[in-house]
């Protein structure tokens, strides 16, 4: 319960970028051209994997989820990053803002998950090739994603459970466009040691362990391209999408987190947030278009059925 002389928190102001004033048409129009690419290519891969028959594979099944995490992650930031840059600050319940806490973070931390399964998925195809399709089922492909969607899950909701328990006192008002764990936390009067060393737990089971996962696999596929007499250019253009994956995730990951902190760290990370709700959802596609040859000829071959469709319609 608040003190006789404070306020319960029903809603939360977020302020925005209003340290970026004169900045904010140009900022806008970045958003939304990144927004509108960000929707485009990942729905692109998720229709080619979807109704290309050569892309029915193991690692185009993942990437297609990691896709479809890619659209979700960002519709449920930036189209309210753009509200409040029109209107200069924006107003959300508390529990519309825990829900937009909770989504996050379940599409967040599946993004972690899945990129891991994918490492799995190519130290299979590159260290075992002749077992590779017996490995690695169609149904174990389904498993593992809803397995990794169903821990995650788990694992968020468990956490929403303790922070809903929270009382909210006092100052309504977050600097930042979207509502994150850290910026909600220092609003509540309540201890919240617990939930910090929750959140703590849980990173190490979403972030660390994954990470240590995929080291520990492309040390072994390294190990086995290094030991082929031949043939090691195309084995390692196999995993070279996911790797730039890996890295662009991870690198914005390490920037935002592992950054030294001072007086001003809540400010500077909500900048830094903007590398992966904005920047890694958009390389996605780059980098599978760009490196992957299947993809290519995926957009290609989409390209003739459609100029065909069109011209029996005329």
């Amino acid at each position: 319960m608040c003190d006789v002389n404070q306020t319960q928190v029903t809603q939360i102001r977020l302020l925005g970028f209003q340290s970026l004033s004169k900045y904010k048409p140009l900022l806008f129009l970045l958003l939304t051209l990144s927004y509108i690419c960000i929707l485009g290519g990942n729905l692109l891969i998720i229709l080619l994997v979807t109704i290309i028959d050569h892309l029915k594979t193991p690692m185009f099944f993942f990437l297609k989820h990691l896709s479809i995490a890619d659209v979700l992650l960002t519709t449920n930031a930036i189209p309210m990053m753009l509200g409040i840059m029109l209107v200069e600050e924006g107003v959300l319940s508390l529990w519309g803002c825990m829900t937009q806490l909770y989504f996050f973070g379940i599409f967040c931390s599946v993004q972690c998950l899945l990129i891991a399964v994918m490492s799995y998925d190519r130290y299979l195809a590159i260290c075992h090739p002749l077992r590779y399709s017996s490995l690695i089922s169609p149904d174990l492909c389904l498993r593992l994603v809803i397995g990794a969607w169903f821990l995650v899950f788990v694992l968020i909701s468990s956490e929403l459970f303790v922070v809903i328990q929270f009382n909210f006192c006092g100052l309504n008002y977050m600097d930042h466009f979207f509502c994150d764990l850290g910026p909600l936390m220092e609003l509540a009067t309540s201890d919240i040691s617990n939930v910090m060393l929750q959140d703590f737990v849980y990173d190490i089971f979403m972030l660390f362990l994954p990470f240590v996962f995929i080291i520990l696999t492309y040390f072994c596929i390294f190990y086995t391209i290094l030991n082929i007499s031949h043939g090691r250019r195309k084995a390692f253009s196999t995993c070279s999408s996911h790797l730039t994956t890996v890295c662009a995730y991870y690198g914005t990951l390490i920037i935002v987190y592992m950054a030294p902190s001072d007086e001003s760290s809540s400010s500077i990370n909500k900048y830094r947030s903007l590398l992966y709700i904005v920047v890694t959802p958009l390389l996605n596609p780059i980098i599978y278009s760009l490196r992957n040859n299947e993809i290519r000829r995926a957009m290609q071959k989409m390209r003739y059925i459609f100029l065909n469709t069109l011209s029996l319609n005329v």
